[in-house]
């Protein structure tokens, strides 16, 4: 467990681990090891909180109290690490879509507690460690205090394969870091607040991880015009502990709905 005003303390220190990818504890599942994926997602930030306002919804306090960083990579930030199907529970008749809803509450198994968006502080504490939960701070702004995003992301995806959290969340805090440090990262930084071109994303994705991994790339946009929200990578779960590379990424059917361009939305309604 943690609480968010002890965060500051550690927050600084493991700002400083920011200038060298340190690798994470290695993540193992020690039930429902049997999938072949997992989906990284990362939010861009500044989009997020713009399609809460423009969905007049309650807006959560990283949206509310966002402030301008001259690292405009700081806006690209974790939503979560999401296990693909595991064999063993699809053979209970569960498919896909029913798992990517429920995830451990699922029926008949994993039957957990069920992780509900609107009470993610209901979800039980994660049992990060201090020293892991000021990492996740500086990557997931609704980590602690009153959104609770880590408790809900580890009830609904991590507790039923027995994830030690600091290996969870380690991992998510280090290919966040990656991504920010690739082409891809120096491509958002630069075209910060600018109308993009997806073939152009898709560029400069590519020119890190090569042209094929641009098909394991999902892209959500809200808005008309388009505002990026977030960015989707399925990953093989075998490289999950290994640095990201071209070897790292699994196609998947659907590169989302942002169209031709879209926005690389800024601070500010």
């Amino acid at each position: 467990m943690f609480r968010k005003e002890f965060v500051p303390l550690l927050a600084a220190a493991a700002a400083m681990l920011w200038t060298a990818v340190v690798p994470a504890a290695p993540l193992s599942a020690t039930q429902y090891g049997d999938f072949d994926r997992y989906v990284l997602a990362l939010s861009w930030q500044t989009g997020f909180c713009q399609s809460q306002h423009d969905r007049r919804q309650r807006e959560p306090d990283e949206c509310r109290l966002q402030k301008e960083s001259d690292n405009k990579d700081d806006f690209l930030t974790v939503h979560g690490l999401w296990p693909g199907l595991p064999k063993s529970i699809a053979a209970r008749g569960v498919d896909d879509r029913r798992w990517m809803r429920y995830g451990c509450a699922t029926r008949p198994i994993p039957n957990m507690p069920e992780a509900r968006v609107g009470q993610k502080c209901a979800s039980a504490e994660t049992g990060l460690s201090l020293e892991s939960a000021a990492k996740l701070n500086s990557v997931m702004p609704g980590a602690g205090a009153n959104s609770c995003l880590e408790r809900y992301e580890y009830a609904k995806h991590g507790v039923c394969f027995g994830f030690d959290p600091d290996a969870y969340f380690g991992v998510m805090v280090r290919m966040a870091s990656e991504i920010k440090q690739s082409a891809l990262g120096k491509f958002i930084a630069a075209n910060y607040g600018e109308r993009v071109s997806r073939s152009d994303f898709d560029a400069a994705f590519a020119r890190t991880y090569g042209s094929d991994s641009v098909k394991a790339m999902k892209l959500t946009c809200n808005g008309n015009p388009a505002y990026l929200t977030e960015v989707q990578l399925t990953l093989k779960a075998s490289a999950i502990n290994q640095p990201l590379s071209a070897t790292s990424f699994i196609a998947q059917p659907h590169p989302g709905n942002c169209g031709k361009e879209f926005v690389l939305d800024e601070v500010g309604y």
